[in-house]
């Protein structure tokens, strides 16, 4: 089973980290406010309480630029874009997890803790945050807490977000319309029912009449 299908399998959970992080800068919080505001407002019908909700949730900002990009990186890295459907990014992964611990306050301090945790450990090995380093940088580091298996026990913490990142990183892309193509999903559409398959009735000494098959099944 290849990765793609292998995530298709994944299910939402939620984990607990015990890292705490220091508040984001003020002009973190500005630029991030100033790019919140930009965003159109939504047109989804809603009932009222629904609509109160989802303006309260996206007037705030929780992510900083930086850890946007950060997220951003590391799902593109979790699905990236393939022969059958774009990656994470493209199907606006970040956004959706940006909502979600706002809609789902507990995964703000696991999400930001991991998010910290993974630029120090980036800092003293190449000097420099996750989203600064090569991309050969970032795959030794995520080769690392991705497989909880064979991780080390130092690495307890980074295995913990990234299972974290994983699971928010499967359910937004799988909720999204690229992600719905990607499987296959039609929905309710209508469709056209051409009877049994003649092999079928064959099989069981069974054969429509000619008056059904004018009115009830075409094999056309």
């Amino acid at each position: 089973m290849d990765r793609r299908k292998s995530l298709k399998a994944l299910a939402l959970g939620t984990l607990g980290a015990g890292v705490l992080l220091e508040a984001c800068s003020d002009a973190d919080k500005k630029a991030a406010d100033d790019k919140a505001a930009a965003q159109p407002a939504s047109s989804i019908d809603r009932m009222k309480e629904e609509e109160a909700h989802y303006k309260k949730v996206t007037a705030e900002t929780f992510f900083t630029p930086a850890e946007l990009t950060t997220i951003t990186l590391l799902g593109d890295i979790i699905i990236p874009k393939d022969e059958v459907s774009g990656s994470a990014s493209e199907a606006k992964v970040p956004e959706w997890i940006e909502f979600i611990v706002k809609d789902m306050p507990e995964h703000q301090v696991p999400m930001r803790g991991g998010l910290r945790w993974l630029d120090l450990q980036c800092l003293r090995r190449y000097e420099k945050a996750f989203k600064d380093c090569t991309p050969q940088q970032q795959m030794e580091m995520v080769d690392e807490i991705a497989w909880p298996a064979k991780a080390k026990p130092e690495m307890a913490q980074g295995v913990a977000f990234f299972n974290l990142i994983r699971n928010l990183t499967v359910t937004g892309f799988y909720t999204s319309e690229i992600g719905v193509k990607d499987i296959g999903y039609k929905g309710n559409t209508p469709n056209k029912w051409n009877g049994v398959p003649d092999e079928v009735l064959k099989q069981y000494g069974l054969s429509y009449t000619e008056k059904e098959i004018k009115e009830c099944a075409s094999y056309t």
